[in-house]
């Protein structure tokens, strides 16, 4: 196996099991992303007159049927590969000859790396923005159906005052919209092309065209000067998971709602049989396992974007084999707000508020009273509100 940096010199077992790490697993997800980077680098190089035309035919009809044997389980990515970058030149370079050789002239795994996990991480940010849309609907069906049951209202645990399933499913969908619009804006960071900066220090003497890639790769702006690129490493990372945190915090808050009126001491909803669990001594309980481990989920994805921020935080500019590990926190927010998201929009499509149920403290309405005495009798508010209280002094 020829690394893209061996030099000839052997290298101990421990210390390739150590520095790949994950990265021979975790790539999987980024072989599409690369094969468009590098496609665009060869298209490039050849309008440029730096490598030829028949070479880059080559090279783009070799990088396909490279993606497509891999979508179809042919060949996976090793330990020995190290990571997608060796993968996929070591195996064009056996297909297709020397011509595989050429395309990793004027770019470094550096920003060859950058470049695909900013397109990957453009999918990610709107595939899970379509995701939370399906949940919103979810919300909308259940306020539709059942949005004139009235529920209480809480402050501190406490009846506070009168609500509804329509105010309850409308605040955690206008939150939800909120997060549509959250993921959406890190395009702002992630939609910036940084192939062609290499290193860090970009290809003195080479003539790349960046605009290029900009364009076929469909990137908003080149990042420029070249020394932003690595500069940049776990901004739009951290940027994503900010938005994943907010949206699973409001996620967590759905779930301990939902798990606190499915109690038996409220008992406003039921949830759909296939959506609980059992208990492997008690015969009579189903489980709500889904809802607490939905609570549970918020704290995850904070870690990872703390974990995200940390590993940035004091690196010097340029570029730094730390930032190996911004993939495994990035990558474990993105799946687990996906699975939350859709799990969470199939729970709902099966949950159900008992009208029955559902009662209200009369002190629910003590508010409503002393507005009533405002408007109708023209008493100043804080004197209505200590008549009204006065009826509930202990």
């Amino acid at each position: 196996m020829n690394r893209l940096w061996e030099k000839g010199l052997p290298l101990d077992e421990r210390v390739l099991r150590y520095t790949a790490g994950e990265d021979h697993v975790l790539d999987a997800r980024l072989v599409q992303y690369d094969v468009r980077g590098s496609i665009a680098h060869a298209e490039m190089l050849a309008a440029q007159e730096l490598i030829s035309h028949d070479d880059c035919h080559a090279i783009c009809d070799g990088l396909r049927a490279l993606e497509a044997a891999f979508d179809t389980g042919e060949w996976q990515i090793t330990l020995e590969d190290e990571d997608v970058h060796t993968a996929l030149e070591t195996r064009l370079t056996e297909n297709i000859g020397p011509a595989g050789g050429r395309l990793h002239l004027g770019r470094s795994r550096n920003d060859q790396v950058l470049t695909a996990l900013r397109l990957y991480l453009r999918d990610a940010a709107l595939d899970l923005a379509g995701r939370v849309e399906h949940l919103r609907s979810a919300i909308t069906h259940l306020a539709d159906n059942q949005g004139d049951v009235d529920l209480p209202g809480y402050t501190h645990m406490q009846h506070a005052m009168p609500s509804s399933v329509e105010l309850w499913c409308g605040g955690f969908e206008e939150g939800f919209g909120d997060a549509v619009e959250g993921l959406r804006a890190v395009h702002r960071r992630i939609n910036k092309n940084p192939l062609g900066s290499a290193a860090g220090y970009g290809t003195p003497g080479l003539p790349l065209d960046r605009e290029f890639t900009t364009k076929r790769l469909g990137f908003a702006v080149t990042q420029s000067p070249v020394t932003a690129a690595q500069l940049s490493r776990g901004k739009a990372e951290s940027a994503l998971l900010f938005e994943i945190t907010l949206l699973m915090q409001d996620l967590s808050r759905m779930a301990s709602d939902l798990l606190l009126f499915y109690t038996q001491e409220f008992a406003y909803i039921s949830l759909a049989p296939e959506v609980t669990t059992g208990s492997s001594i008690m015969p009579q309980k189903r489980n709500p396992d889904v809802l607490e481990l939905l609570r549970a989920s918020s704290a995850t994805s904070q870690a990872c974007l703390d974990e995200t921020l940390m590993i940035t935080a004091k690196l010097p500019s340029g570029y730094h084999r730390d930032l190996q590990r911004l993939k495994s926190p990035v990558f474990r927010s993105i799946d687990l707000a996906i699975d939350s998201v859709d799990i969470m929009a199939y729970v709902l499509e099966g949950l159900e508020f008992l009208p029955g149920n559902i009662t209200m403290d009369e002190g629910i309405f003590a508010t409503k009273e002393a507005y009533r005495l405002v408007t109708e009798e023209g008493m100043p508010f804080r004197e209505a509100y200590r008549k009204v209280a006065a009826r509930y002094a202990k």
